[in-house]
């Protein structure tokens, strides 16, 4: 068969490892980074020579962010494979392609958490030519921000069992004790553990677990606070658990908020890295993306606006996860408002809503999906349509990014194209991976072409609306479900945070991330399900309320053979395996 197009990239060598690449990259020193996007050196607490701390102070704020009248960028995409469709990497070509078209522009990303680099998952430091550096020091500890979470969280868990040693004076319920141990790795041995067991005075035995750190309310909490002093509140708003008499139980009634804030004292303050290219790039905090908001913090988005005119942030997942997340609960208590967003898509992502294929983390993709077949992509392009159509109900512009992989087709790339202009939103291929900044140039022009249009965000709900109503038009307005069921357990909880005064805060829904659904195999724009809410907790510090709708793992396990065995230093002394 003669073929009348052309795959978009033929690799003529092996492509280099992200490693490899990130260890040859030519680095500038951190205060050269920080000085040539105009912070001072007194804001600056070096970390090592090429990472910094950027300190807040009282002048900090969403006010201040938004004197300099700079763009703001969110960054999101289709329902991902299980592989992930590179919204990081398209984030750092986005922000290298500015810089590369002569406008200035700052990163705001998420942390990556140790435990899925060592799993299946690998980093987040973008890929290829389109990285954070230092990527090593990025992928494990930083400067210790996890490190501090865990120790906050863990702190509080120790207080509670403490109390129930010494007498129980808050009467605190031990079977309505939700907070539980967090660790930044994966381990499925840890999800239900039995502490206190032994003598007398080695505690009250009961059942509990371990939570990954990135699943802490306090994980959340960092990426909220609008300030130190916010932090510090937030904190004290924890509910641990209930009393005997139903009565919530909170972290300051433990006495425990004062030494949980002088612990993440230094945490709230972003770290200042940069890409390949230089461009510097904001690392803050990293929540969950499916039983969290998924979105890095309010403080490095105050920073980066208050220094650059373009700021590019990530939200986890698809646009139905970290977007509605972050335009319905960030964007709420930042008071920051988007001038776009950027759609995410690949040829395989649309390929896998097809139907046709089947993506298995850690084997070859089928052989089926690395042919070309524009009608494949047609089939699978639902899910990209219903993606803009969330992004334009929320009032933002939407621009979709194709990111190009070498195995892709003109005709694919084309298809995709006249899908996303018939859905109206602007569209552009980059080479980000492949090219760095000079890859991503036309979607960089396309992305400040949109911030010139206005854009007037819109929320789901008002907060005055019952925690009922918000969840169901997320789940009807957003996910495009006919409406909720609400099991019988949810329902008393959805009573009982009424009468508790909660009904304010906006809500988070728990669900899977692999389909617009609360059904994982349902692919593309699923229609006529309804979405199951099985129970309904309480994260008062973080200040909202979330449903649990599915089987959510807030601690994974590792895979039979995990990137940690392949991590590790050869007999030069060079770092291998992280990726």
């Amino acid at each position: 068969m003669i073929r009348t197009t052309r795959r978009m990239t033929m690799t003529k060598k092996p492509f280099p490892s992200d490693l490899e690449i990130a260890l040859a990259a030519d680095l500038w020193p951190i205060n050269k980074i920080a000085a040539d996007n105009g912070i001072s050196e007194d804001r600056l607490e070096p970390y090592g020579k090429y990472v910094a701390k950027v300190l807040l102070d009282e002048t900090t704020n969403a006010e201040t962010a938004r004197k300099r009248g700079s763009k703001y960028i969110v960054v999101t995409a289709v329902t991902p494979t299980p592989l992930g469709e590179g919204k990081t990497a398209t984030s750092v070509s986005l922000a290298q392609g500015f810089a590369q078209t002569g406008r200035k522009a700052i990163l705001a990303l998420r942390q990556p958490a140790m435990g899925p680099t060592f799993g299946i998952k690998g980093g987040a430091a973008g890929g290829g030519y389109s990285q954070i550096v230092p990527m090593e020091k990025l992928n494990l500890h930083l400067t210790g921000d996890f490190h501090a979470v865990t120790a906050a969280h863990n702190l509080l868990a120790a207080m509670i069992d403490n109390h129930l040693h010494h007498g129980n004076e808050l009467r605190i319920d031990p079977r309505a004790i939700e907070w539980r141990r967090v660790i930044d790795m994966n381990d499925r041995s840890l999800r239900n553990i039995v502490v206190g067991l032994g003598e007398r005075m080695d505690g009250v035995t009961r059942q509990t677990g371990f939570d990954i750190t990135s699943a802490s309310e306090i994980m959340v909490i960092l990426s909220l606070a609008t300030s130190f002093k916010d932090l510090r509140e937030r904190l004290a708003k924890i509910v641990i658990g209930l009393n005997y008499d139903g009565e919530p139980v909170t972290a300051a009634d433990l006495k425990a908020d004062g030494a949980m804030a002088v612990i993440l004292a230094d945490a709230i303050n972003p770290n200042l890295l940069q890409t390949l290219e230089h461009t510097p790039a904001l690392i803050h905090a990293g929540p969950f993306g499916n039983i969290a908001t998924g979105n890095s913090s309010v403080v490095a988005d105050y920073v980066g606006l208050e220094y650059s005119d373009y700021v590019i942030t990530e939200a986890g997942f698809g646009a139905d996860m970290g977007a509605e997340r972050f335009f319905n609960v960030k964007c709420r208590v930042s008071g920051l408002k988007p001038d776009a967003a950027v759609l995410v898509v690949t040829v395989r992502s649309l390929k896998s809503h097809s139907g046709l294929y089947k993506i298995v983390p850690g084997k070859p993709l089928p052989e089926g999906m690395l042919q070309e077949s524009p009608s494949d992509v047609e089939k699978g392009a639902e899910n990209l349509k219903k993606h803009i159509e969330i992004v334009r109900n929320f009032g933002v512009q939407p621009v979709v990014a194709i990111n190009a992989f070498p195995t892709d087709f003109e005709s694919e790339h084309e298809t995709i194209r006249r899908i996303a202009e018939e859905a109206g939103a602007r569209v552009a291929i980059h080479r980000g991976v492949a090219e760095g900044g000079k890859g991503t140039t036309d979607l960089a022009d396309v992305v400040a072409e949109a911030c010139d249009d206005v854009s007037d965000l819109k929320y789901t709900y008002a907060l005055e609306d019952s925690i009922e109503t918000k969840i169901e038009k997320v789940a009807t307005k957003v996910y495009g479900a006919d409406g909720i069921s609400i099991a019988p357990a949810a329902a008393k909880q959805l009573k009982r945070f009424a009468e508790l005064g909660y009904s304010h805060l906006p809500v988070v829904i728990a669900k899977t991330h692999l389909s617009i659904s609360s059904d994982a195999t349902l692919k593309g724009a699923p229609t006529g399900w309804t979405l199951p809410v099985r129970e309904v907790r309480l994260a008062a510090g973080a200040g909202y309320v979330y449903a649990i709708c599915g089987t959510m793992r807030t601690m994974p396990g590792l895979s039979k053979s995990p990137a940690a065995e392949r991590i590790g230093f050869d007999e030069n002394g060079v770092m291998v395996g992280l990726s």
